[in-house]
C-alpha cells in the first residue's frame, strides 16, 4: 500500500471513531440528565417519606406517654383494691356468723324501716 491510501484508510477509520465517541458521548450525556432527575425526585419522596415517619413517631411518643399514665393509674388502683376481693370471699362467712349468732342468741331479726 502506498502511503496515500494509508492515510486515506487512517482519516476513515478516525472518522468512524469520532462519530461513535459523539454518539456514546450524547448518550452518556442523556443518561447522566436523567439520573440527576430521577436523583432529585428520589431525594424529595425521600424527604416526605422522612417527615411522615417524624409525624409517626411523635404519635407513637404521645401514644406511649399516654399508655405509662394509665398503667400507673392502673397501678395505684391495685393498691387501692388489692385486698377487696379477699374481703369479698370473707363476706358469705361473715354473714353466716352473723345469722348464726342472732339465731343462736335467740334474738329476732330487727324489722325493716321504710322511709
Amino acid at each position: 500500500m502506498d502511503v496515500k491510501s494509508e492515510i486515506r484508510d487512517l482519516k476513515r477509520r478516525v472518522g468512524e471513531l469520532e462519530g461513535s465517541h459523539g454518539f456514546l458521548s450524547g448518550q452518556v450525556r442523556d443518561v447522566h440528565r436523567a439520573l440527576l432527575g430521577f436523583q432529585e425526585s428520589v431525594e424529595e419522596r425521600f424527604d416526605r417519606v422522612d417527615g411522615r415517619l417524624d409525624r409517626v413517631e411523635g404519635r407513637l411518643d404521645r401514644v406511649e406517654g399516654r399508655l405509662d399514665r394509665m398503667e400507673r393509674k392502673f397501678d395505684g388502683l391495685e393498691q387501692k383494691f388489692g385486698g377487696l376481693e379477699q374481703k369479698f370471699d370473707e363476706l358469705p362467712r361473715v354473714v353466716a356468723e352473723v345469722i348464726r349468732a342472732s339465731s343462736t342468741a335467740g334474738t329476732a331479726r330487727p324489722e325493716l324501716r321504710s322511709s
